[in-house]
């Protein structure tokens, strides 16, 4: 594979014409995972998506390594699918942490995109790109504003 800038903008392109699959699939995991932890989570709309999606690939170094993690699971087809199953699930946790961010919403997004991936079935297009949905849902879930927690200062903070 190679990667060039027109290619990190064509997999860029393909993220934010997911926002139909995708969006829907991170308010189902926060409304699924407020529920679970008794808080209440902001959905998240189209335009935040697309906007936080913009952020990842304003970013140079991060968008060309979530480009090439995109571009491998949208290509990524193991004949009977299950001997590819590890593949697609390292694949798809690590673009879900990248997306995320630095600790700790870096774990987080690799916890939530194993809950995320068990809410998406492909259709008849390649065995990796539901794992490269619910990456995608997991990383940007976590990454835009809506949980409590994140929106107060922490109690650990030292002066």
């Amino acid at each position: 594979m190679r990667l060039t800038l027109d290619r990190v903008v064509a997999e860029r392109d393909w993220v934010v014409q997911r926002a139909d699959r995708v969006v829907p699939l991170i308010n189902l995991v926060r409304s699924d995972l407020g529920e679970v932890f008794d808080t209440d989570v902001d959905p998240v709309t189209d335009e935040q998506y697309r906007a936080e999606v913009d952020a990842v690939f304003a970013d140079g170094d991060l968008a060309v390594n979530v480009a090439a993690m995109i571009a491998i699971l949208r290509e990524l087809d193991v004949e009977g699918d299950y001997p590819g199953f590890v593949v697609d699930e390292i694949l798809g946790r690590e673009l879900a942490a990248t997306i995320a961010g630095t600790q700790p919403l870096r774990t987080l997004g690799e916890a939530t995109f194993h809950y995320a991936d068990l809410q998406v079935h492909g259709d008849d297009e390649n065995a990796g790109v539901d794992d490269c949905e619910a990456a995608l849902a997991a990383g940007f879930q976590v990454r835009i504003p809506g949980w409590n927690w994140t929106e107060r200062e922490s109690p650990f903070s030292v002066d």
